[in-house]
């Protein structure tokens, strides 16, 4: 388990002193699952999106964000959920900012529990409220967390993984769908591949606009109805993912800054600081510990 201080230099998590911001981060070797508990003061994350489930709590204190085409609040001892792609924000909404943990789950993770749960292959789930006021659940989530910075068993780490997603999905989710929520047809979507396949070119809106036979104001107003975001931050989403498998993998952080189309080190440590609250450097690391 990491511990970045980004306030203050040596300060623990849990100082008194409510304006020194900190991370935790652990990422599960052999699950894709991943444990964060930050408190943030200042910093604001970049509107972005996931491509796995985000279920958390805020522990302490008010953050505010945009989801969904309006804002939310999530206050202390409240639950969020966010399914895959779910464009969001987020800031402190109150003096002395707010401490919140979160848990990252993969989708074909939440597939498999929901198949073994079932004893079929049924659709991912789709959560319609991104907040919800449920003092229980929101407890089981602070202990999971804490249980899995805190270096929980492989066994440990399955079993309340999968006890966390079946109350979730119990609880809040409305129907499942069939397929992952990005795609479909059409001009949007033709684009979103096209981003995929070129992340590192450094591709103009005529080219996108090109590529599908629409004006660069047609492409945006339409690719920002479908996916939440205009194509350049989609396409930073899409370079920030590949980047995080690239450090998983190992690779050194200047080489995965060139490869994933940012300008150098600092250009892809600033935003991916901005959209996941830590660096990469801190992110590398976060999975020495074995589930």
């Amino acid at each position: 388990m990491l511990v970045l201080n980004v306030g203050a230099a040596g300060r623990p998590p849990g100082t008194a002193d409510s304006l020194v911001e900190w991370s935790q981060y652990r990422r599960l070797a052999d699950l894709p699952v991943e444990a964060m508990r930050a408190h943030f003061v200042r910093h604001v994350y970049d509107r972005h999106s996931h491509d796995a489930y985000l279920f958390g709590v805020t522990e302490q204190g008010v953050q505010a964000f945009r989801c969904r085409g309006s804002t939310r609040a999530s206050a202390a001892g409240m639950v969020m959920a966010f399914n895959p792609d779910d464009p969001h924000d987020g800031h402190a909404a109150a003096r002395g900012g707010f401490t919140y943990a979160m848990l990252h789950v993969g989708t074909d993770l939440v597939a498999d529990i929901l198949a073994d749960a079932q004893g079929k292959r049924v659709g991912l789930p789709l959560f319609t409220e991104p907040v919800v006021d449920d003092r229980a659940l929101a407890g089981r989530l602070r202990r999971l967390n804490a249980l899995l910075l805190d270096g929980a068993t492989r066994l440990e780490a399955q079993e309340l993984v999968m006890g966390a997603v079946l109350a979730m999905v119990e609880r809040y989710a409305s129907h499942p769908v069939a397929a992952p929520m990005p795609g479909g047809s059409g001009a949007p979507s033709r684009v979103r591949d096209l981003l995929h396949d070129r992340l590192a070119d450094d591709l103009s809106a005529d080219d996108l606009a090109r590529a599908v036979g629409l004006s660069r104001f047609q492409l945006y107003r339409q690719f920002r109805e479908r996916y939440g975001v205009p194509p350049s931050a989609y396409l930073r989403q899409v370079r920030l993912r590949e980047a995080r498998r690239r450090l998983v993998a190992g690779a050194a952080i200047a080489e995965v800054a060139f490869a994933t189309g940012f300008a150098d080190q600092s250009h892809l440590t600033r935003w991916f600081r901005r959209t996941y609250g830590i660096t990469p450097r801190v992110y590398q690391q976060g999975g020495s510990v074995p589930a």
